[in-house]
């Protein structure tokens, strides 16, 4: 697996690497730091504003840098014969997407700094961005972990189940775990004139749908790497999954991959619970 993971000064990023390296074994593993000088970027801007010593200041960044590189660096087991570094200047989000594409990587890590959804919304936030446009799968660390026993795995339809189960397949964890996986009935909102009337006749037949999804996909992974049990649950998915989640070492999710104004109006399950999710979050591409 070509794994890219993205650092920085804080905490959450050293547990990125920490913890990414418990759950697989990379067979490329990318560090990338990204230099974020801002306006002062452009040497044309440090220049027009008659900036001091601009060579100096981009040099020291720069070192900071690679300083950060080598103390990132030991925290990766010995075992993983093949790292590779970059550090760059740019915007951070950027530059780990310009080096997820270079690595042609199966997962990018971040660590996530718990900013709220509005926090989000004004400020930006690396992993939402990320999130949001890396093309492969990716894992959001919330928390370090002494290690990994119990994985909760969402799965909403047939193509989620497809994605999640070639991909448990596929990335097996470097230990056996315990995987429960679930699926969530949504409830319709009292207040819907329409809806509510019909949802006794449509909760029995989705219901029914829902507990042969979760049992096959359950089913399918069995064996000596997972042990599984599955059930099927009622209420809005993103606040049920996210309690269940308060049990789980990690979460997988699939990522539906909608864009544009269809993620505005219609939501996402799994960039919700990449905010209200207890534990580290893995969305499968």
């Amino acid at each position: 697996m070509r794994i890219v993971v993205a650092v920085d000064w804080s905490e959450p990023a050293f547990n990125a690497v920490q913890e990414v390296c418990k759950l697989y074994k990379p067979k490329e593993l990318t560090l990338v730091h990204a230099v974020d000088l801002g306006f002062l970027e452009s040497p044309v801007v440090a220049q027009a504003m008659n900036v001091q010593g601009y060579d100096e200041f981009r040099k020291g960044m720069l070192d900071a840098g690679r300083q950060l590189m080598d103390q990132t660096s030991k925290l990766v087991p010995p075992d993983v014969t093949t790292v590779r570094r970059a550090c760059e200047i740019g915007r951070p989000a950027q530059v780990v997407l310009d080096a997820v594409k270079d690595a042609a990587a199966d997962l990018v890590v971040v660590g996530s700094r718990g900013r709220g959804r509005l926090a989000e919304l004004t400020l930006g936030s690396v992993s939402h961005r990320i999130l949001l446009q890396a093309h492969c799968s990716a894992l959001i660390v919330k928390r370090s972990l002494t290690a990994l026993r119990k994985v909760l795995v969402a799965v909403e339809g047939p193509d989620d189940s497809i994605r999640l189960r070639e991909w448990l397949h596929t990335h097996p964890f470097t230990k056996p775990v315990d995987l429960a996986v679930i699926s969530v009935v949504p409830t319709p909102y009292a207040g819907d004139p329409v809806a509510f009337p019909y949802f006794p006749l449509w909760s029995e037949t989705a219901t029914t749908f829902a507990k042969g999804l979760v049992r096959d996909l359950a089913d399918s992974l069995a064996g000596t790497q997972y042990r599984t049990t599955h059930k099927v649950l009622q209420g809005h998915p993103a606040d049920v999954i996210g309690l269940e989640s308060a049990d789980a070492d990690l979460l997988v999710i699939s990522s539906h991959a909608r864009k544009g104004v269809d993620r505005f109006l219609l939501g996402s399950v799994s960039h919700a619970l990449s905010h209200r999710a207890a534990c580290s979050v893995l969305v499968v591409r």
